[in-house]
């Protein structure tokens, strides 16, 4: 990925592309909160789960398309590819920064 991300999101798309569940507590604070499909997933067990279930139910992998700053953070649109209808889409991230990390992500279709 040739896209100059925060830290903690570069983290959690080098999560997202191994699948790798523990990573994700070095990309989100303790009491960080995830949107995605109508529901939010609060606290780093919540997110794990949520990441969890994702994986096994649409077997899908995310490439980060393009970026850009905005207040407290950054959007980030990615192309995902894997088992659900329409694949692949394109969606947009939002991510919301804080001292310790991803305080909060709201995913776009």
């Amino acid at each position: 990925m040739d896209l100059a991300l925060p830290p903690p999101v570069a983290d959690y798309f080098k999560a997202e592309a191994c699948s790798e569940t523990n990573a994700l507590g070095r990309c989100f604070s303790d009491d960080a909160v995830v949107h995605d499909e109508g529901k939010a997933h609060r606290g780093l067990e919540a997110i794990k789960a949520w990441k969890v279930a994702a994986k096994r139910k649409y077997r899908y992998r995310v490439e980060p398309l393009c970026s850009q700053p905005v207040a407290h953070g950054v959007q980030v649109w990615a192309r995902l590819t894997g088992d659900f209808p329409g694949s692949p889409v394109e969606l947009r991230y939002d991510f919301q920064l804080g001292q310790d990390g991803i305080v909060a992500l709201e995913i776009h279709a």
